[in-house]
């Protein structure tokens, strides 16, 4: 524990996995908001725009907190991985300037917009200004994850003189091709968070007896969409990700699946704790050859296991990989099955009487964060031992002056800001809940 590596980790994990509870959501909210935006102008039906309104408040509370708990994550850089930093500045240092100059101001100025500027603007210019959101959002989205699928897959780069990496070509660097799978992925699991949390309130004020015509549209917004995309999150984002690590990352697999002899026809592990020290999974439920088709799409195709790779390339927390790559897979079909029941009681006009269902609904949305979490819990455990795959381990990118008690002070910090700041998070949100979706205030509009 007096390991300054360890404490420099923690301290990473902490604040990113709870900077990415807010992105997510309004990442999500963004996609939604546009089209209840285009149906409000479509159809004329005041229920679409009082319902954007309300997700606007919503999104620009998750934006404030997003941008706050975000801002440590770049000083990290240089305080916590200041090697890492003078290492790879040359090439991740492009994604994240632009993601900060263009996507974020893109974002923030059209956020203003949205939420003090509709009776200027008129229901048109409103709707493009929701647009614009929607493409600065899922803009900064990009960014961010071409700087972490570089780490994973590095691409468009040479060594220069000094020893460091920089950038050799732009395009090749920005269009890797695991950016954009698990640019896909991630974006298809923000979606779901958003309506796995419309549907909850759609659930709670139906179940509460309050705003009838908000509830009802966003039940019905938040399961279709909800249905819609955690099929997309399977497939084929998530498919396409898991090819790329079998492919790249065969260490990663064997590790996410707990297999440590290779063969063909491997098993897909369902259940099953792995023993490490044993190098074997106990108590495990198998489908045979489900793997091999889904790594490699035969299922006569030999995956390697952790015993024929040499254990120095072995991820440093088997076991944690294991369980989250797990608990991603399992929330995900969970999250299927329940949005295919919400989507035949919708379909057969019982959903807004069945109370089973919408207890389930209300109750489930916590789980979309902890899948997410869970997701990239997996994808930075997997690339380990390397901070970059294949150019630096993780153990040389820390700082080296930063020392143990020094990380671990800022954590204690950073957690008792992290909890003032979740509960003023809640209260806002509740507050906003509890006033629920009101119509714009004044009568005359502009038209655009």
């Amino acid at each position: 524990m007096g390991d300054p590596l360890f404490w420099h980790r923690l301290q990473f994990a902490f604040t990113i996995i709870f900077h990415y509870l807010f992105p997510q959501l309004t990442m999500g909210l963004a996609l939604l908001i546009v089209w209840l935006k285009w149906r409000g102008l479509k159809t004329g039906e005041a229920r679409y725009d009082d319902a954007a309104r309300f997700w606007i408040r919503i999104f620009g509370i998750n934006f404030a907190v997003g941008v706050v708990t975000g801002v440590p994550m770049e000083f990290q850089f240089g305080t916590n991985w200041a090697r890492f930093s003078d290492y790879s500045g040359g090439v991740i240092g492009q994604t994240l300037g632009m993601e900060g100059m263009f996507a974020f101001f893109l974002e923030s100025s059209f956020l203003g917009l949205l939420i003090w500027g509709e009776k200027r603007l008129g229901p048109k210019r409103h709707f493009y200004a929701a647009l614009a959101l929607w493409f600065g959002s899922w803009l900064s989205g990009y960014f961010i994850t071409a700087t972490n699928a570089f780490m994973q897959n590095p691409v468009g780069y040479t060594v220069g003189a000094k020893g460091t990496i920089q950038l050799a070509s732009f395009w090749g660097f920005v269009l890797n091709p695991w950016a954009l799978a698990q640019y896909a992925h991630n974006m298809m699991a923000a979606v779901v968070t958003a309506s796995f949390v419309m549907a909850a309130l759609g659930a709670y004020w139906t179940l509460k007896g309050l705003h009838e015509a908000t509830a009802r549209l966003n039940l019905r917004t938040g399961i279709v969409a909800g249905f819609a995309f955690s099929i997309l999150v399977a497939f084929p984002t998530g498919d396409q990700q898991g090819k790329l690590v079998a492919r790249h990352q065969p260490a990663a697999l064997a590790a996410m699946e707990g297999r440590f002899e290779s063969g063909p026809r491997a098993e897909l592990n369902l259940i099953g704790q792995p023993n490490v020290a044993a190098r074997r999974l106990d108590n495990p439920v198998r489908i045979p050859g489900v793997l091999s088709f889904i790594a490699y799409g035969s299922f006569s195709k030999n995956v390697t296991g952790l015993n024929d790779i040499p254990m120095d390339q072995w991820p440093t927390a088997i076991e944690l990989l294991y369980y989250a790559f797990h608990i991603m897979v399992g929330l995900g079909t969970l999250f299927i099955a329940l949005m295919a029941a919400g989507l035949l009681l919708l379909w057969k006009g019982r959903l807004f009487t069945a109370r089973p269902m919408l207890w389930a609904l209300m109750l489930a949305f916590p789980f979309p964060y902890i899948a997410t979490s869970a997701g990239w819990m997996t994808a930075e455990l997997g690339r380990q031992p390397w901070l970059i795959y294949g150019l630096m381990r993780t153990a040389d990118g820390s700082s080296a002056t930063v020392h143990t008690g020094s990380a671990a002070f800022t954590l204690i910090g950073f957690t008792g800001i992290y909890f003032v700041l979740g509960l003023l998070f809640l209260f806002l949100v509740g507050r906003e809940i509890a006033h629920g979706p009101a119509p714009m205030k004044g009568k005359e509009v502009a038209h655009g």
